[in-house]
């Protein structure tokens, strides 16, 4: 996608063909930032700071975070360092696990004068398939609402609503809930979105409003508890989100607020999609709110706020009085029953134990074969 008219991925080989480039994105929007990793330790702080997230995104950092723990020490001790402490970044995710997974069993069996180049290699393969398939969740999902603009009125937009950013920012490329987006938006169809601000880390005011005005889609930035009033007035078309793990009967786990979004949805006959890659599906979990680890964030980031002043500087201030309890849930669980479908590479799927076994029996077997050997 684009940064100042210019195409960018979000993760990337450096000219000198081993360092990794990502974008430092607790810096936007009010600076475009970039960053070196150059130890695996990089790429885990890189993940665990959030300067790099999104759940395909971290799955990636994290496939070239092993191939530059090889790239220093192609032992086998280092590889299981490597990989526990990069597991370890972020508890909810299953695209992490999964990516750190791929990249074992690429290298595990492999000579270590090898497994360096093997490693790289995989990694970038990592990489390019996520931008193949958010392509395809793209093409599936524009399908949906060139439906919905088919029944519209000449002068009249889609509008759609997120939450969260679960767009290319949060991906290498395209993004998920994102990428049907700006497929219609590139079609010429009217499309106008809804930008959740998701507190408290306000990915939606932050990154998804940015990477929107960048591709100059037609948005406007919403409070969080404004999205059921929009429906009930008939102003949203659809919602579309992204989601951090999918179980194996079609519960949903994303950013917190989805839950309460989807609830308000369903109460006024709004169609509420959910974008996802297939290795976001976690075919050994099966009863999300119970079984999906939430990962509880530091105080911090509901106790303050950070925005530009004024004159140009960047503070962050406290916007809760001194010796206020904080709780900070990360993710809340979406049942399958609000999910009117999930957006994959392989088509709109029905949020089902059935519906998903039928269009990934690959997944679901290969997945429960690497549980069941552990």
């Amino acid at each position: 996608m684009k940064i100042n008219g210019k195409a960018t991925r979000s993760i990337w080989l450096e000219p000198d063909g081993w360092s990794v480039g990502i974008l430092d994105q607790t810096q936007l929007p009010h600076r475009v930032g970039f960053l070196r990793l150059t130890t695996c330790a990089d790429a885990a702080h890189a993940i665990s700071s959030m300067q790099t997230r999104g759940a395909p995104l971290i799955g990636a950092v994290a496939a070239y975070g092993v191939a530059l723990a090889l790239r220093d020490d192609a032992s086998d001790e280092n590889l299981e360092r490597a990989y526990a402490l990069l597991l370890a970044t972020r508890p909810t995710a299953i695209n992490l696990k999964w990516a750190l997974d791929e990249m074992m069993a690429a290298v595990r069996n492999r000579p270590r004068e090898e497994r360096v180049a093997v490693a790289y290699q995989r990694a970038k393969e990592i990489c390019d398939e996520d931008v193949s398939i958010n392509e395809a969740i793209g093409r599936n999902g524009l399908t949906i609402i060139e439906e919905i603009a088919a029944r519209k009125k000449p002068d009249e937009r889609v509008n759609v609503l997120t939450h969260c950013n679960a767009g290319w920012l949060a991906t290498v490329d395209w993004g998920t809930a994102t990428a049907p987006i700006y497929m219609a938006h590139d079609k010429g169809i009217a499309i106008h979105v809804w930008v959740d601000e998701t507190r408290p880390r306000n990915q939606g005011a932050s990154l998804t409003a940015f990477e929107l005005g960048q591709h100059g889609v037609p948005h406007t930035v919403i409070p969080d508890n404004t999205g059921g009033h929009l429906m009930q007035h008939g102003l949203v078309d659809m919602a579309i989100v992204g989601t951090d793990r999918v179980t194996a009967k079609g519960d949903v786990c994303n950013k917190i607020g989805t839950y309460l979004k989807a609830l308000a949805a369903k109460d006024n006959n709004v169609p509420f999609y959910v974008a996802l890659p297939s290795p976001t599906i976690d075919f050994t979990v099966d009863d999300g709110v119970a079984e999906i680890p939430i990962e509880q964030r530091s105080a911090e980031e509901v106790a303050t706020i950070t925005g530009r002043t004024k004159d140009g500087r960047t503070e962050t201030v406290t916007i809760v009085p001194e010796g206020s309890g904080v709780a900070n849930y990360g993710f809340d669980v979406t049942p399958a029953r609000l999910v009117t479908g999930l957006i994959t590479e392989r088509g709109i799927v029905a949020p089902s134990r059935d519906a998903l076994e039928r269009a990934f029996a690959d997944h679901a077997s290969r997945r429960r074969s690497s549980e069941a050997a552990e």
